[in-house]
């Protein structure tokens, strides 16, 4: 079983930070890519940020610039760094991890919520 524990969400004002941090753990032989993704209420779930085990980003259009995704592969962990937040950024932020147990497969954090608001 593969468990993604998330924290760093909350309440922030626009134009704060937030730092996000997920930790993989269970029997993982191998983890692909890292990333995070978000929900805001009646929107579709969106991609924020992907990394890759060697290090390649993937950010969306919304949150370059201002997001900088990392990893830690001794510790199994991904990190979302969100600067100069927006009451846009308002969601439920989701961990993604694609890893390799006897086979490769998504696995999903439960979510953690970033509410940018005065």
């Amino acid at each position: 079983q593969v468990q993604l524990v998330e924290s760093g969400g909350g309440l922030v004002q626009p134009g704060g930070s937030l730092r996000l941090s997920c930790a993989a753990s269970g029997s993982i032989f191998r983890i692909n890519v890292m990333g995070w993704y978000r929900q805001a209420p009646g929107k579709q779930r969106e991609m924020v940020a992907t990394i890759t085990s060697g290090g390649t980003t993937n950010y969306a259009d919304s949150v370059k610039g201002r997001f900088t995704i990392s990893r830690d592969n001794a510790k199994n962990t991904v990190y979302l760094q969100m600067n100069s937040l927006k009451p846009e950024d308002t969601a439920l932020y989701y961990c993604y991890v694609n890893a390799y147990r006897s086979t490769w497969r998504d696995y999903w954090g439960e979510g953690t919520l970033v509410t940018v608001s005065s």
